[in-house]
């Protein structure tokens, strides 16, 4: 752990969220390890001394492989196997593997693939030890060389194959996921027609309960971290004939890599786009106020730190000793309380979204020939027929719409009292 890493507190369990990973990638724990260092050894990460004492602790446990919760070099990784005779994997690795094990649709898996690609491209020569030359390329001088005459030269070491073949593999992912992003973007714009809020937040802070809470979706909810890839969008009933569209995202981790933000922007354009995001937060977790900063550094990353955004503290009817709850309250004052698994405060985080969303609509009163059938049929799809009513071939109606409607409503023959 380097200085800047070192959160304190008296609660703070500087691996409890690596230990979460490594069960969620189904791994069991058996043994940590905690360094505090001024800087980091070039050749080990940890230092010799440490290394050494690993590699014991590591023969002495029987494990079979060491996580780093840090981000090693290929060299580091490599020094680190032949020091302690398994496999060392780092955090990003282990969040991509987690990925990778989660993904079921085809586009996270094109997401999860291109992530992986873009973090191995760049060591593969520190990951790989077949750099020989091909032979039948240049392998030999006498005539009966393998390949034979013709075929002598230079040759092509095996690493530039391969990473010929990765960056044609990342070249291809990166049209298919572009492809995925237009269609998504244009999914997202179609639906104009009701506002939009955006569930984000740590992994494992609740957002599916709540969204099962508001919408009913059936989202799994898991005790996992990264329980869910694929976003949900379900329609949200706010009361007094108002809809919105609630959207379920990714959740986010102290230091989620850049691949996968930058792969899962496609599955993040809900979260982009929404008219209000619903930040969660495990209001039980005694590093809740990091993992709020982690996740606003995210939304940074995304382009929408500037979006209206309502903090929710979920889980607070788990709140025990150690959570910093107080403090959490005094520097958000205007966070709403709830639990998602109760019920408890739901009410409070409706009234709060409306109260965010009032001026997207307006309350209208129209009249129109009661055989105008193109703009009944355009209020129904852009707006809400609060109450209709039929007098003496006119259709009086009461609707609900945004207000930048009424005049293509006008046009359509529609004559407006607001």
């Amino acid at each position: 752990m380097l200085p800047e890493q070192d959160r304190g507190g008296s609660f703070y369990d500087p691996l409890a969220e690596l230990a979460a990973l490594a069960d969620a990638a189904g791994a069991i724990v058996v043994d940590r390890v905690v360094q505090r260092r001024p800087r980091i050894c070039p050749a080990t990460y940890i230092g010799r001394g440490k290394a050494d004492e690993l590699a014991r602790r590591v023969a002495d446990k029987q494990s079979d492989v060491v996580i780093f919760d840090n981000d090693l070099s290929p060299s580091q990784i490599r020094e680190l196997e032949r020091l302690t005779e398994r496999k060392v994997i780092d955090r990003t690795e282990l969040i991509l593997d987690i990925f990778a094990s989660r993904a079921r649709t085809r586009a996270a898996r094109l997401q999860v693939e291109l992530a992986q690609l873009e973090y191995t491209a760049p060591r593969l020569r520190g990951m790989w030890s077949h750099l020989e030359r091909i032979a039948g390329a240049g392998g030999g001088t006498a005539a009966g060389a393998v390949g034979g005459i013709g075929t002598r030269g230079p040759g092509e070491r095996q690493i530039e194959i391969d990473r010929r073949i990765v960056q044609k593999r990342t070249t291809f992912l990166r049209q298919q996921i572009r492809q995925l992003d237009e269609r998504k973007l244009r999914e997202v714009r179609s639906r104009s027609d009701y506002p939009t809020v955006g569930l984000v937040g740590y992994t494992n802070a609740g957002k599916s309960t709540l969204m099962n809470a508001l919408t009913g979706a059936g989202t799994l909810v898991e005790d996992k971290l990264f329980a869910t890839l694929d976003t949900k969008t379900r329609r949200w009933n706010l009361g007094d004939g108002q809809i919105a569209l609630l959207s379920d995202t990714v959740g986010f981790v102290r230091d989620l890599p850049h691949q996968l933000v930058a792969s899962f922007r496609a599955t993040l354009e809900e979260a982009i786009h929404a008219d209000v995001l619903l930040h969660v937060v495990d209001a039980a977790s005694p590093d809740a106020e990091a993992q709020i900063r982690a996740v606003d550094a995210v939304l940074a990353e995304l382009g929408c730190a500037d979006s209206p955004t309502i903090l929710v503290f979920n889980k607070i009817d788990a709140v025990r000793d150690g959570a910093d709850l107080p403090v959490l309250r005094a520097k958000h004052p205007d966070a709403v309380e709830i639990s998602a698994r109760t019920g408890l405060g739901i009410d409070r985080l409706t009234l709060a979204v409306t109260a965010r969303l009032r001026g997207r609509y307006v309350h209208v009163r129209a009249e129109a020939d009661a055989t105008n059938g193109k703009l009944l049929a355009y209020v129904n799809r852009h707006g809400q027929v609060i109450d209709r009513e039929y007098v003496d071939g006119t259709v009086v109606l009461r609707l609900r719409l945004p207000p930048a409607e009424i005049p293509r409503i006008r046009e359509l023959g529609a004559r407006v009292a607001e």
